[in-house]
Parts: structure tokens; C-alpha cells; sequence
């Protein structure tokens, strides 16, 4: 396996980033047709933290960390680290040494298709991950790799520069060129959210306000009371 490490990479405006910090995975998701998601199974070690920032991306061999060293030098401030191996792996790829020198450079956290180790030190220093799994299992340093081209998770694609929004549901990938129209449409549907929230605490139902009586209706979804419902049981 040969690789490429791309500098300098076109990358979604920062104040966009920012703005979209402000929304949930879901929201930013469903804004976008319900796309973007990567996999469930890819879980934070930490609980109530939420970040949004630019891909660095690295394509690695499975095992091997050496490409996260090469892309180390590429982050700067305000991007997130994006990881994944040619083939499935748990082993643990990444740890409190690699976040170190990460968070000395301004990165926001780490995302990863395979392990993550150190998890304690790593929720200690505050430097936020998402990884598949956890792992104690070391790695070598002796296979190329690339940093910066596109990579592909749980049918996701990620180019360097898209932005990552991860918290407690999970991560979602929103299209450096999409940035904008995705912030003006999370906002659209926080707004829609704070009506409907404001409209149930008056105790109007989800039946009504979404008019799914005649859905029900139209399922062929019948009301029975008690008595009547224990008459017709075989």
C-alpha cells in the first residue's frame, strides 16, 4: 500500500463550524434529508460533550498508527481527526499521547473507525473521541497510508475540510459545500422544534398537531373500548 499526504486541503468556512456547533447530531442530520450519519457503533468515551470541526482525515493500515503521526502535522486549529483502516480493526490506534500533541495544535477531538486506549487520561484532559471500540491492543509504525484524501465510513463519505459534528448520538458529516444551507436549515427546524416542544407542554398531542388520526384511520387502526375489545378476542 502506497499513500499520499495532501496539504492545505479547502475547508468549510469557520463560521459556519461554529454555527453548527450549536445544533445536535439529529438536528444537523435531519436538516440534511436524515444523511450523513455514520454508524451507530461508533460511541463516545465521554457523555454530555459536543464538538464540531474540519476533517484531517488518515487512511491506515489496520494495526498500524504511522499515518496518524504524518497527519498530526497536518491539523491545526479548530479540526477534528478522522481515522479509519483499510480493513476492520479494533485494535487501539490512538491514546493520550497522540491527543497531547493534538490538543497542543488546537484539534478538537478524534473520530475513528477502529480502537482507542487511554480512554481515562483522554476524558481527564479533556480531549474529546469517538471511536468503534476500546482497546488496549498496540500498533507498529511501518505502513504507508495517506492523510487528507477521501475516506469512507459505515457508507459516509469524508473529505478533508467537510465538517464533523459528534456528541452523545453519535457523529454526522456535513459536506464543506453544504455548510451554510445545512446551518440555515438547522435553524429552520430548531425553530419548528420550539413550537411543537412550547405546544405539548400546553398538552396538545402528537395526534393532532401532526394530524395522524387520519393516518391511523387510513391503516385501518380502530378504536375499541375494554369490553369491546375483550368480546372480539378469539
Amino acid at each position: 500500500m502506497s499513500g499520499v499526504i495532501v496539504t492545505n486541503p479547502p475547508k468549510a468556512d469557520a463560521e459556519d463550524v461554529e454555527a453548527l456547533a450549536g445544533y445536535g447530531v439529529a438536528t444537523v442530520s435531519e436538516a440534511m434529508g436524515r444523511t450523513g450519519l455514520l454508524g451507530p457503533q461508533i460511541r463516545p468515551i465521554q457523555q454530555g460533550v459536543r464538538v464540531a470541526g474540519t476533517a484531517v482525515t488518515v487512511l491506515s493500515w489496520p494495526g498500524d498508527n504511522l499515518m496518524i503521526h504524518a497527519a498530526v502535522e497536518q491539523c491545526g486549529e479548530g479540526d477534528l481527526l478522522v481515522v479509519t483502516t483499510t480493513s476492520p480493526s479494533t485494535d487501539g490506534m490512538f491514546g493520550e499521547l497522540f491527543a497531547t500533541a493534538l490538543h497542543k495544535r488546537g484539534v478538537k477531538g478524534v473520530i475513528t473507525n477502529a480502537g482507542i486506549r487511554d480512554t481515562q487520561e483522554l476524558r481527564e484532559m479533556g480531549f474529546a473521541a469517538w471511536a468503534r471500540a476500546v482497546s488496549a491492543q498496540g500498533t507498529v509504525k511501518a505502513t504507508a497510508g495517506s492523510v487528507n484524501v477521501p475516506v469512507a465510513i459505515d457508507g459516509q463519505v469524508i473529505r478533508p475540510g467537510d465538517v464533523i459534528l459528534a456528541d452523545d448520538d453519535g457523529v454526522v458529516v456535513v459536506p464543506r459545500e453544504r455548510a451554510r444551507e445545512t446551518v440555515e436549515r438547522s435553524e429552520a427546524r430548531e425553530a419548528k422544534e420550539a413550537s411543537t416542544r412550547s405546544a405539548f407542554l400546553e398538552g396538545q398531542l402528537g395526534l393532532d398537531r401532526y394530524n395522524l388520526r387520519e393516518k391511523l384511520k387510513e391503516l385501518g387502526v380502530e378504536y375499541r373500548t375494554y369490553e369491546e375489545y375483550e368480546g372480539v378476542r378469539p
